[in-house]
């Protein structure tokens, strides 16, 4: 029978640490965005759905940049999903993040199971790692809940074995999403339903791929004749499958460069992506025919690309590739989903044997056409749409005893709502906590209440239109100021924004947190004297009130670092030091920081010093995707090459 435990995973990993408690008010760098020229020469539908709602920012989440690498045993909760046939290890605490499926008639692993945990920026927040089946909703990138809790609960399945349901509020688009996972009684397969709903008066933008991480010496099927590659060079080109520029793509090992391969799976055809080894094993994944698009995504065989495949998890424990599966043809688009409507699908995965011979070999029609048998005598395509049919009488039934509890900002914003319910994903007002408490006074109220003294840095702010309204009619304090030049700054009125803040600040009695707003202003605008200004005297205000709790540290870490690199952009080296001075030697020996000082020897003149920090050698442990600031400061301190230690670059 089918059985849902509770257990414990202990491996090496690091603490997340605490939240950057700074508004994002600049995106993070994005890798994946497309040249306008390039974006015209796209099908019209494609074109559209990229340009489609494109995120503003990472608000109202907050950054997750406060870990580090220096790995000690790390116990993590799981949640068991578990028949006959297969055993499915689940990581509620990190989004539900799938982190096992193991075949047990074969001992087989059909996933790529990292051995580690260690977070890198690759989240659309911060924090991200890689392995297993990731759930990936908001926008374009790893979900703002890569690292975050999210709800589990059993539930009774179609054949009355137990579903293990994980459901959350998505903050960035503000939608509610649930995830079943179905294990049938003697089934090689997982069952996976998903539903993401728009409970709101307008249409929502819409984004989700399955991300599946698999050992890279496998071979990638999937029935499609072409792929858009996606370059790090921000272009989208059509190409054959599985050869282009002579190269067989199907292979992650056979590429130079990190890329992406969008398929153009054909209408009417089956999906199914699948990874098989030499001997023809692995996994397999299909769906209902709304998951449209499937993807490969692989490191290549260059010093960046492999420089990350160390990075992300243990070196000498093999590499991975992502073979994916998502709503729209590209991770690049997003798709409207109307009011008051859902989008639902049915996914499985399970283990396939096939020939070898015909799956390694050159006729790519036939090593396709073996695949597709093979999961035809597998996993009936009638059976998948059945198991749907099925699984959606079962979507809205409540959930049973909590296993893990989420957030309570889906409570917060269902009273908003005038508490709407949404069957079968409750969010219950008990879930409500402290950063949830000034909102509903606010809702309640008709005021957010005002900071009485400078306890702490300032709460989250929102910044949907609705909390938006509330803010502008609330008593104007320094506090309402603070959060409605953060929502308003958000829905690109950066004018009044900035009004906003500048008011708050007049009667500020903590004015640091208005400070660092106007000196985010200032920057974008191209003001950068005046945003250096303001930087150092935000650092200068916190010093003051700071005391020795973790999220003063994580403000003083973050406000360092952008007034450092402020203060570095027009040229003063000088106050650039008296703030690195200023900051703990703890902090100081941190990479980010190691990496500044390097930065600050350069302007100051000092290439020999700075050439030191580089040979005595740092990690900076929140280092972007796609981010090339080593190598840009490595050559201005010397002509040598980039050492591979630092060399993270993912293009050409």
């Amino acid at each position: 029978m089918t059985t849902i435990r509770r257990d414990e995973l202990t491996l090496p990993g690091v603490e997340l640490g605490p939240e950057n408690p700074l508004p994002a008010l600049r995106p993070l760098r994005e890798t994946h965005t497309v040249d306008e020229r390039a974006r015209a020469t796209l099908p019209r539908d494609m074109a559209r759905q990229i340009g489609y709602e494109p995120l503003r920012s990472v608000l109202p989440a907050r950054l997750l940049d406060g870990y580090g690498r220096d790995r000690a045993d790390t116990t993590l909760d799981t949640l068991v999903l578990e028949n006959d046939r297969l055993r499915v290890t689940v990581l509620p605490g990190l989004g539900g993040r799938v982190h096992s499926l193991c075949h047990k008639p074969t001992g087989r692993e059909l996933l790529y199971r990292n051995p580690v945990f260690q977070p890198a920026g690759f989240a659309l927040n911060g924090a991200w790692f890689s392995g297993g089946i990731e759930w990936n909703i908001g926008a374009t990138g790893h979900t703002a809940l890569s690292c975050a809790p999210v709800y589990a609960a059993p539930v009774p399945g179609p054949d009355g074995t137990p579903m293990l349901r994980l459901w959350e509020w998505e903050r960035l688009r503000g939608l509610p999403f649930q995830v079943d996972l179905w294990l049938p009684d003697g089934s090689d397969f997982l069952y996976v339903g998903v539903r993401i709903r728009n409970p709101h008066e307008r249409p929502a933008p819409a984004y989700w791929w399955s991300n599946i991480a698999v050992p890279e010496e496998r071979r990638v099927l999937v029935p499609a004749d072409e792929a858009w590659h996606f370059g790090y060079e921000h272009t989208l080109r059509r190409v054959p499958a599985p050869v282009s520029d002579g190269v067989d793509r199907s292979y992650p090992r056979h590429g130079t460069h990190p890329a992406d391969y969008f398929y153009e799976v054909p209408d009417g055809e089956r999906r199914w992506i699948a990874a098989l080894d030499g001997d023809g094993h692995g996994l397999v994944q299909t769906s209902t025919d709304l998951l449209r698009g499937r993807k490969l995504f692989l490191w290549g065989t260059g010093t960046g690309g492999r420089r990350w495949q160390d990075w992300l998890t243990e070196p000498g424990t093999g590499g991975y590739a992502e073979i994916q599966a998502g709503l729209a043809r590209t991770q690049l688009e997003h798709v409207k989903l109307e009011a008051e409507s859902d989008f639902s699908w049915l996914e499985a995965y399970g283990p396939l044997a096939a020939d070898a011979a015909r799956v390694h070999g050159a006729d790519w029609t036939a090593a396709r056409a073996e695949v597709a048998a093979r999961l035809a005598a597998a996993l009936p395509r009638a059976a998948v749409e059945d198991a749907y049919g099925a699984w959606l009488d079962r979507a809205d039934t409540e959930p049973g005893e909590r296993l893990a509890v989420g957030s309570g900002w889906g409570a917060l914003e269902l009273l908003r709502m005038g508490g709407k319910l949404l069957p079968g994903t409750p969010f219950d007002a008990a879930t409500l906590g402290p950063e949830q408490e000034p909102w509903l006074e606010l809702l309640r109220a008709g005021a957010y209440p005002a900071a009485r003294c400078a306890a702490a840095p300032p709460g989250p702010s929102l910044v949907d239109r609705a909390w938006r309204d509330m803010l502008e009619t609330a008593p104007a304090d320094p506090a309402t100021e603070y959060h409605l030049g953060v929502a308003q700054w958000h829905a690109g009125d950066r004018a009044q924004a900035v009004r906003s803040w500048e008011r708050g600040l007049e009667r500020a009695v903590s004015a640091w947190p208005l400070l660092r707003c106007l000196a985010v202003a200032d920057r974008e605008s191209g003001h950068l004297s005046r945003a250096a200004d303001r930087y150092a005297e935000a650092f200068d205000g916190l010093c003051a009130e700071r005391a020795s709790t973790s999220a003063w540290t994580a403000a003083t870490v973050a406000l360092a670092r952008e007034a450092i690199e402020a203060l570095l952009a027009v040229g003063r080296p000088a106050v650039a030091r008296t703030v690195f001075d200023r900051l703990d030697p703890s902090i100081r020996k941190r990479g980010r920081f190691r990496l500044l000082l390097a930065q600050l020897l350069v302007e100051e003149g000092d290439l020999v010093g700075a050439r030191g920090v580089f040979d005595v050698g740092f990690e900076v442990a929140e280092l972007r995707e796609g981010a090339e600031v080593l190598g840009e400061v490595w050559v201005r301190v010397t002509d040598a090459p980039l050492p591979a230690r630092y060399d993270f670059r993912m293009r050409p």
